[in-house]
């Protein structure tokens, strides 16, 4: 109760062995929009604990990206390779559907537009779906597009030109974010190295891009001399012991909550690393996911996508000027907006 968040459901449905937590922020914007995670959690407490945190990214994301959206998150307990099955998927969708419209779901770690398609089978609420059935698709596309504005924006902020190229970028991920990135830095110019925990992404990078140089795992590509670090995996990447051996000038990654605790922004900010806040850079795919909401159109989507660049910029213009870092700076911006629409809703809402 002392977390600030509206609601949070517990689910559990033995006939399918679903167990899963759905955890609503914000509705001050609109509706919970939010991801469903998949993953094999060691505790019910931890996956309480992702939850709370996601769920709340969720909420200042939709704020700084401007949409009427609030922020939610789902995960599910269980190992998606194994544990995943149709009838799991339809009673998650009935317990969407049991919000009333409160919590809007799509994809996430574990989960995929084929996944949402069977969750929308029980529920209106499910998004992200396949194009066969009227969505959006991948939306791991746009949210890779929207990194590189932020990176763009990043760059222009530190080096006075909004290009990678010449850069050595160190991508931590090569899964659905990570690999649509290294697409976008090559054809910028940029020299990449990537890892992942998973031999076969990395083999499918390198077989589309031969210059992609590939490291054994996250401990040898953080100490890996690069100008920019993008952590793309799960979330937690920069703790103190990652942050003290950086040689990067900038972090900036698709990866939600990547500061391992409150102060990794200030231990960046001390040793002169630009952060682009996550939750401001990825925000792509959210926005590809709301725009199915109207009769998806990507290049729509995708032009809505670019205003990411622009954010960033004052996000770092704001940091630099209220002397904090720009994760700082981002939260006041976010906050600022969805505190604003939540007084001009309690003044209207009265009857």
């Amino acid at each position: 109760m002392g977390s600030g968040h509206e609601q949070v459901v517990f689910c559990s449905d033995p006939g399918s062995g679903l167990r899963a937590v759905i955890a609503v922020y914000s509705t001050a914007l609109g509706p919970a929009l939010g991801g469903t995670r998949f993953f094999p959690y060691a505790s019910e407490e931890a996956a309480v604990a992702d939850a709370l945190a996601l769920s709340k990214a969720m909420a200042y994301k939709n704020s700084l990206a401007g949409l009427d959206l609030g922020g939610g998150k789902a995960v599910i307990i269980g190992d998606p390779h194994t544990d995943k099955t149709e009838a799991l998927l339809r009673a998650y969708g009935r317990f969407v559907e049991s919000l009333g419209g409160r919590y809007l779901t799509a994809c996430d770690v574990g989960t995929y537009n084929a996944d949402l398609d069977v969750v929308a089978r029980e529920t209106r609420f499910a998004h992200g779906r396949s194009e066969a059935f009227g969505g959006c698709g991948d939306s791991s596309v746009l949210t890779a597009f929207g990194v590189f504005q932020g990176m763009r924006a990043a760059a222009q902020h530190r080096w006075g030109s909004p290009t990678l190229a010449g850069r050595t970028v160190a991508v931590a991920g090569v899964g659905k974010v990570g690999s649509w990135l290294v697409d976008r830095l090559v054809a910028d110019g940029a020299s990449v190295v990537v890892t992942d925990v998973d031999p076969a992404a990395v083999a499918r990078v390198r077989a589309r891009h031969s210059t992609v140089q590939a490291v054994a795992d996250t401990a040898t590509l953080v100490r890996t001399p690069h100008a920019v670090y993008a952590p793309c995996a799960l979330g937690g990447a920069l703790d103190d012991e990652t942050v003290a051996v950086l040689p990067a000038e900038i972090v900036c990654g698709g990866a939600n909550n990547q500061l391992a605790h409150e102060g990794t922004a200030e231990l960046l900010r001390g040793r002169g690393i630009l952060y682009a806040p996550d939750y401001l850079v990825n925000a792509g795919g959210v926005i590809q996911v709301e725009d199915e909401r109207h009769g998806f159109s990507f290049p729509r989507a995708e032009s809505k996508a670019t205003s990411i660049f622009d954010v960033a910029l004052r996000v770092f213009a704001a940091a630099d000027a209220e002397g904090v870092s720009p994760a700082v700076a981002a939260d006041r911006l976010a906050e600022e907006r969805m505190s604003s629409v939540g007084r001009l809703a309690t003044i209207r809402l009265p009857r």
